[in-house]
C-alpha cells in the first residue's frame, strides 16, 4: 500500500506540474484554455471557471491542459494555433521549465532535512594529519595549494588527488587567516585523508542554492545517458516505464526520504528534458514546426502536423509497451 500511495505522488509530480506550466503560461499569455484538469479518466468534480472547466479526474497520475486550437485550426482569436510563435514556443517549453523548478523545489527540501556539507570543520581525529597540522573545530578552509575552496567536493578532490604529496592549507580563525602544512595518509580503504569531519549546514536559502547545484548534475547526468543511448553505448533493454518506476519506488522508499526524493527528483528532470526533445508528439517536436514556420515564413497545416504527431505518438506508446514487457520480464527474472 504505501509504494502505491507512493508511487501515485510520483506520477502526480512528474506529470501534474508539468502540464500546470502549460496552463500558467497558456493564461498569461491569453490563450484560450477549455479544461484543466488534475488526473485523467472520468470526471468526479468539475466546476466551471470563466471560460475555463476545472476538473479532478478518477485517476490521480498527472493531469492535462486542454488548450482552444492546440491539436486543430479554430478561428478563435485566442487559440494557441493563431498565436505568435515565440508565444507558442513560452507555452510549449513552461513544462518542462515547470518540472526543473518541481526537481530543486524537491532537492532543496531533501538537502534542508537532511543538511549538507560546509567548508567549516566539524571533527578533527586525535593523531591524525589534520590533529597534528594544528586544525581546530570550526577553522573554516579558504583554499588548498592555491586552489580557492567553495565546498566540500573541492577538499575531497584535493585531498584524494595529492598522493601522499604534502598540501599547504589555509583556513580561517576567529577571523583571521592561517596557513597550515600536512601530509594526507592512506586509510584501510586505500583513500587518502586528513583526518577531518564536515560542519552540516540546514540552512534554508544555501539549501535552494544546493538542491539547484544537484538538480544541474542530475541534468548533466540525463544527458550523458542521452548520448550514450543515442550512441549505441547503452541499449533500449536498458529503459525503464511504469512498472519499472514502481519498482523503484518500492525499492528507494526502504532507504528513506532522501533516496525517494532523490529518484523523484530525477525523474522531473529527466520527464523534462525528454518532453524537449525534437521528436513528433512532444513538445520539442511542437517547437521544430514552430521554429520552421519562423524560419521560412511557411505555415505547416494542422492536420499534417496533427498527422506526424500522431504517428510519433504511436511510435512512443511502442516503447512504452516495449520498456513495460523488459521490466516486467526483469521483475520475474530477478
Amino acid at each position: 500500500m504505501k509504494t502505491a500511495i507512493l508511487a501515485i505522488i510520483l506520477f502526480c509530480v512528474m506529470i501534474f506540474p508539468h502540464e500546470l506550466g502549460h496552463y500558467i503560461a497558456a493564461k498569461k499569455l491569453g490563450v484560450k484554455v477549455n479544461e484543466f484538469a488534475f488526473g485523467m479518466g472520468p470526471v468526479i468534480w468539475k466546476k466551471q471557471k470563466g471560460e475555463t472547466l476545472h476538473s479532478i479526474r478518477l485517476f490521480p497520475v498527472g493531469g492535462f491542459c486542454a488548450m482552444e486550437g492546440e491539436d486543430e485550426d479554430s478561428d478563435e482569436p485566442r487559440a494557441f494555433s493563431n498565436k505568435k510563435p515565440w508565444q507558442k514556443i513560452v507555452i510549449l517549453a513552461a513544462g518542462s521549465f515547470m518540472n526543473v523548478v518541481c526537481a530543486v523545489v524537491i532537492m532543496a527540501l531533501v538537502v534542508g532535512i537532511i543538511g549538507f556539507n560546509t567548508t567549516t570543520v566539524d571533527q578533527v581525529t586525535d593523531g591524525s594529519p589534520a590533529y597534528e597540522a594544528g586544525v581546530n573545530s570550526g577553522d573554516r578552509i579558504i583554499s588548498i595549494d592555491g586552489d580557492e575552496i567553495d565546498e566540500w567536493a573541492d577538499i575531497s578532490q584535493a585531498i584524494s588527488t595529492s598522493e601522499g604529496d604534502s598540501i599547504s592549507m589555509v583556513v580561517e580563525r576567529n577571523g583571521e587567516e592561517n596557513t597550515l602544512d600536512l601530509t594526507p595518509v592512506l586509510n584501510e580503504n586505500g583513500q587518502y585523508i586528513i583526518g577531518i569531519t564536515s560542519d552540516i549546514s540546514h540552512n534554508p536559502f544555501k539549501a535552494v542554492v544546493e538542491g539547484a547545484k544537484a538538480t544541474w548534475n542530475m541534468t548533466i547526468t540525463m544527458f550523458d545517458t542521452l548520448g550514450q543511448l543515442f550512441t549505441g553505448q547503452l541499449g533500449a533493454d536498458s529503459l525503464s516505464g511504469p512498472v519499472g518506476m514502481v519498482q523503484m519506488v518500492n525499492q528507494t522508499s526502504q532507504y528513506g526520504f532522501w533516496y525517494y526524493g532523490f529518484l523523484t527528483a530525477l525523474i522531473c528532470i529527466n520527464l523534462a528534458i525528454i518532453n524537449m526533445l525534437p521528436l513528433p508528439a512532444l513538445d520539442g517536436g511542437r517547437i521544430i514546426f514552430v521554429l520552421y514556420t519562423m524560419i521560412t515564413g511557411k505555415q505547416v497545416s494542422q492536420k499534417v502536423e496533427g498527422t506526424i504527431h500522431l504517428v510519433g505518438l504511436a511510435l512512443l506508446f511502442g516503447l512504452m509497451i516495449y520498456v513495460t514487457f523488459n521490466d516486467i520480464t526483469r521483475i520475474f527474472a530477478g
